[in-house]
């Protein structure tokens, strides 16, 4: 299913739906990289992350998607915060017009390996000086730009 998403655009198409969803932005204690996928319906690299099941909460929302979407076991160690700027629309072909509402929580590794599948067709730990050679959506950048600037807990 293909998406198309819409930040502070003021031609976004109205949402009808408002779904849960967790990311987990995990980082190397070694020197600080953080781990980012190449979404497949995009090709912008992001956190990993998805919507939440019923029966789960988001930190294991947030690792089930990081395994999923990446091959990278981790374990949840704080909260970044919660984003959902009405700004942030998120329009899929299937006619479902979302408006973006996410739990980001930290992370770090404890198993796995980078794969890709059939979500994510790159998963690589990127340096923070090397952030800007990626093609990140702005929604993410600004997660990353928080907790590389100790500016979390955030809440919209």
């Amino acid at each position: 299913m293909g998406r198309t998403e819409y930040w502070y655009d003021k031609n976004a198409p109205k949402p009808n739906t408002l779904i849960p969803a967790c990311n987990m932005l995990v980082v190397q204690e070694t020197d600080g990289s953080i781990l980012l996928q190449r979404r497949r319906d995009t090709g912008q690299w992001a956190l990993p992350g998805g919507a939440m099941d019923i029966g789960e909460s988001p930190s294991q929302c947030a690792v089930r998607e990081c395994k999923e979407e990446t091959g990278i076991d981790a374990v949840a160690t704080g909260l970044l915060g919660v984003y959902s700027p009405p700004e942030h629309v998120v329009a899929y072909t299937d006619g479902e017009i979302r408006q973006a509402y996410e739990v980001t929580v930290i992370g770090r590794p404890v198993g796995g390996e980078p794969t890709v599948n059939d979500e994510a067709d790159g998963v690589r730990w990127v340096l923070p000086g090397d952030l800007d050679s990626y093609d990140i959506h702005p929604s993410m950048r600004r997660q990353i730009a928080h907790y590389l600037d100790g500016t979390y807990p955030h809440v919209d």
